[in-house]
């Protein structure tokens, strides 16, 4: 039976290759960027004139439109996956003061997700784009009190969204399944060649991944758990996610970044 499925950031690099595999598979596919040409232009690629959203998601409340608008469209959503990340950019603050690395890689995905949870069912998936990359989360700097580095920034927001999968995984026993997933290391992505200057490896093993946690029975029974693509398992994230005292930390600063309970 045909999903409906939403991929963040589907304009390029991973995100546009799952699409173009799952509508392949007649999948229905939802395209997200921040871009209305480059949708355009990814909808021409991933053919079968597929449903397009634009959102700026280093901008909460376009987060929240964009959830939203995909609920205005459809009661049913049965796979989302925040694809959409940012490593290198030449404005890493928001006019907010917050760190564009935890607001698109954390709290967006929370906002999105928190929004379109009463569409998506107890036998749905939320597949977040962890990382290889992953840091203990500088909570104050999240909240926008000190500055981090490119590398630091990242690695500790993917944490902080491998964190996040994990409680909201603890707070929906019921489903659906929140999984977080590393696609691989130093893929072909816009991201890898912008940001460590080398062509990466097959995005396919990335797209691959996406496409079984998705939908594979491999995750049916994942909820709560990491992926490591690299290793070709499910593996523990870093040390501090299993800390609870941290976990709650990270946890409070999204819900406080973003009016929400967390």
């Amino acid at each position: 039976m045909p999903a409906t499925i939403l991929i963040t950031g589907a304009t390029d690099g991973i995100g546009l290759l799952t699409a173009k595999t799952l509508a392949a598979e007649g999948h229905r596919v939802l395209l997200h960027g921040r871009s209305a040409d480059k949708l355009a232009a990814a909808a021409q690629m991933v053919g079968g004139a597929p449903e397009t959203f634009r959102a700026d998601l280093s901008r909460l409340d376009e987060a929240a439109a964009l959830a939203e608008a995909v609920r205005a469209h459809h009661d049913r959503l049965d796979v989302l996956i925040n694809n959409a990340g940012v490593y290198k950019t030449p404005q890493p603050l928001t006019p907010e003061g917050l760190d564009v690395r935890f607001v698109v890689n954390t709290l967006a995905p929370h906002v999105l997700t928190r929004g379109l949870l009463p569409i998506i069912p107890a036998g749905g998936r939320v597949v977040n784009l962890s990382s290889a990359a992953q840091a203990p989360v500088d909570v104050e700097a999240m909240r926008g009190n000190g500055r981090l580095s490119d590398m630091e920034a990242y690695a500790q927001s993917k944490l902080a969204l491998t964190i996040w999968s994990q409680e909201m995984a603890r707070a929906h026993p019921q489903g659906p399944v929140f999984v977080a997933v590393n696609p691989g290391s130093l893929l072909a992505s816009k991201m890898v060649r912008e940001g460590f200057g080398v062509a990466g490896n097959d995005l396919a093993i990335g797209a691959d991944i996406l496409r079984r946690a998705a939908l594979s029975e491999d995750f049916a029974e994942a909820s709560g758990r990491y992926f490591d693509n690299d290793a070709g398992r499910f593996a523990p994230p870093h040390p501090a996610a299993a800390n609870p005292e941290h976990g709650a930390q990270v946890m409070d600063a999204i819900a406080a970044l973003t009016g929400d309970a967390a």
